[in-house]
């Protein structure tokens, strides 16, 4: 019998270490500053690049792992540095993401270089799929793609919302309705590739959190694309049509396709933003001194971190099983890979909040991180699948009961 363990390999520690030292010593020095700029941290990005952490890659080489724990274990060292940075760093994946569960070899091989650009000059990429009355109902996607035979072209209009990365991108992989009659299943995705007429973002989103991760809505007027730039081609797509439109099971709508691969990092996201703020709040309990005494050595005060401590640990280990899962390919029978994001994104919202509570006055000023990462986490119970949607994901798939 194989023997069972958590220990992490070697080559995982390494990494970990790795990613760890950047984010202590390059990224959390300039996480207030770039905070308070609200701008894309391009001098970081390129840091990231010229030392390997920003590329295919490096995704490739995580993504290779047979455990599936590479990327969440770097995705919450990274953003345990700061969150904000983080997204501009790896919030290009989700892109790559896209064109891998969707793509072909050809496609992958084309677009995705061109996704991060080279080391003297990164470039970062976007995937568009929210909408202005498209948010969690992804299936109500208006932007419409219609093929013209005659130049074997795809045209594209339509708006995108939230979009990270959004105008400032060279690549942006956009989804859009092919056959609205099918609904979700009548969508697919597609690479606009850089400078292509007709994108345009017309300001960058001002936001709660993650202040230094360019957020924007995205406009696509007769965004003309040539064949190729369908991710998966016209062959496949018209092969899936069919099938749906004679009432046979169709796979997930490519936004799907990316947010199932892309759960557990998310989770693991949210779990560097919470370990940060425990961490913090471990460290000034100890020296804040009340009353004649360290504030720790109060039950309320060490409860309360305990809990923190607990939630952190038991998060992870969702998005362990999560990414294990998706990366031997497992099904999420259960819903894990919602599980993970759902209580991750929680746990980072409840930790911070206490970190701050237990800080006090001081909590709330920014003389103290721990009011930027308060901020921060609200986003992991919102984007790429609200809490409220996550639970249904669960539900549904618990039951087999069709829940709305």
């Amino acid at each position: 019998m194989a023997e069972f363990s958590l220990d992490l390999t070697e080559e995982q520690r390494d990494l970990r270490d790795w990613v760890h030292g950047f984010a202590t010593e390059v990224v959390r020095p300039a996480a207030a500053e770039w905070d308070a700029r609200e701008e894309t941290p391009w001098p970081i990005i390129q840091e990231a690049a010229k030392v390997g952490l920003y590329g295919f890659e490096f995704l490739t080489t995580c993504w290779g792992d047979p455990s599936g724990l590479s990327l969440p274990i770097a995705c919450e060292e990274l953003f345990w540095g700061d969150s904000g940075i983080g997204l501009s760093i790896f919030g290009t994946g989700l892109a790559v993401a896209a064109i891998y569960g969707s793509g072909t070899p050809e496609q992958l091989l084309e677009w995705v270089p061109q996704c991060f650009g080279d080391l003297d000059s990164p470039t970062v990429a976007a995937f568009c799929t929210s909408e202005p009355e498209a948010g969690s109902d992804v299936g109500a996607i208006r932007t419409r793609a219609v093929y013209d035979q005659a130049t074997d072209e795809w045209v594209l209009n339509g708006q995108k919302a939230y979009a990270t990365n959004g105008g400032i991108a060279g690549v942006h992989v956009v989804t859009a309705s092919v056959d609205p009659e099918l609904g979700s299943r009548g969508q697919a995705a597609f690479v606009v590739p850089p400078d292509t007429a007709g994108l345009t973002a017309t300001r960058k989103l001002r936001k709660l959190g993650l202040r230094a991760s360019h957020t924007a809505d995205v406009f696509l007027d007769d965004v003309r694309l040539p064949g190729r730039c369908l991710l998966g081609g016209k062959e496949a797509l018209d092969e899936r049509l069919a099938r749906a439109h004679s009432g046979q099971r169709a796979a997930s709508q490519a936004a799907m396709r990316t947010f199932e691969l892309s759960r557990p990092t998310v989770g693991a996201q949210a779990l560097g933003v919470a370990r940060a703020a425990y961490e913090y709040a471990l460290d000034y309990a100890k020296e804040r001194v009340q009353f004649g005494r360290p504030i720790i050595e109060n039950q309320a005060v060490a409860f309360t971190l305990a809990d923190m401590k607990m939630e952190i640990d038991a998060a992870r280990l969702l998005v362990w099983r999560a990414s294990w899962m998706g990366r031997n390919n497992r099904p999420f029978t259960a819903g894990e890979g919602s599980m993970s994001k759902l209580k991750a994104g929680e746990v980072a919202v409840t930790v911070t909040e206490k970190a701050v509570q237990l800080l006090g006055g001081a909590g709330f000023l920014r003389d103290h991180p721990v009011e930027r990462w308060y901020r921060d986490a609200k986003i992991y119970t919102i984007f790429e699948g609200t809490s409220e949607i996550q639970r249904l994901v669960i539900a549904r798939a618990v039951s087999g009961v069709q829940i709305r």
